[in-house]
């Protein structure tokens, strides 16, 4: 029996992260075997090639092409085979954050995104997408108290992380059966309960 492709989304200080390790262990509790990983990441080239991409200023299509490249090496050293033995996988980040933040935010052409997805994962799609979702205002309060340092993504401008919310909501409405899109201005205890019914329903 196949497993399940989980990821999670959604703008920097949207809190995504906070629950994906929550998910995660919620799952183990159902007795499934879940592996928890991220993008770009995951593999030991993976986190070198997430270094450069975070840190270093670079041509849009050279920072594009790392992503899938890192995605490529993610999926054949870990995505795939988990699936194949019937294990869980809860991804923070895959494809979608591509198009958004590279599409989106940075506006590279919708057809060379379109031709890297179908190139590098055309039969590996999340089964199940949760998008998680904020006003601007306040992502970007949360980030300012974190207090920590900023990544070249999350140093941008307001108008990038605007283009980079609407790619995702567009990219929602496209994909109405497999992205889930979750209030993030809501509580955590909520959020979590809103979680476990989605992913109930969805997948187990």
């Amino acid at each position: 029996m196949k497993g399940k492709f989980i990821t999670f989304e959604g703008i920097d200080g949207a809190g995504k992260s906070s629950h994906v390790e929550w998910l995660a262990e919620w799952l183990r509790g159902q007795g499934k075997v879940v592996h928890v990983t991220r993008e770009p990441g995951g593999t030991e080239l993976g986190e070198e090639l997430r270094a450069l991409l975070l840190r270093e200023p670079m041509h849009l299509e050279t920072e594009t092409l790392l992503m899938f490249a890192a995605r490529r090496e993610h999926l054949a050293k870990l995505i795939e085979p988990a699936l194949q033995h019937g294990e869980w996988v809860v991804c923070d980040r895959f494809s979608d954050a591509t198009y958004a933040y590279q599409g989106g935010g940075r506006g590279l052409d919708r057809g060379k995104f379109q031709a890297l997805e179908h190139w590098v994962h055309e039969h590996v799609q999340p089964d199940l997408t949760l998008l998680f979702d904020l006003p601007l205002d306040v992502a970007r309060e949360r980030i300012v108290l974190a207090n920590r340092k900023l990544d070249k993504f999350e140093q941008e401008r307001v108008d990038f992380h605007d283009r980079v919310r609407q790619a995702y909501l567009e990219r929602a409405q496209s994909n109405p059966n497999r992205i889930q899109v979750i209030d993030a201005n809501n509580s955590i205890e909520n959020i979590r309960k809103t979680l476990e019914q989605i992913v109930s329903n969805r997948c187990l």
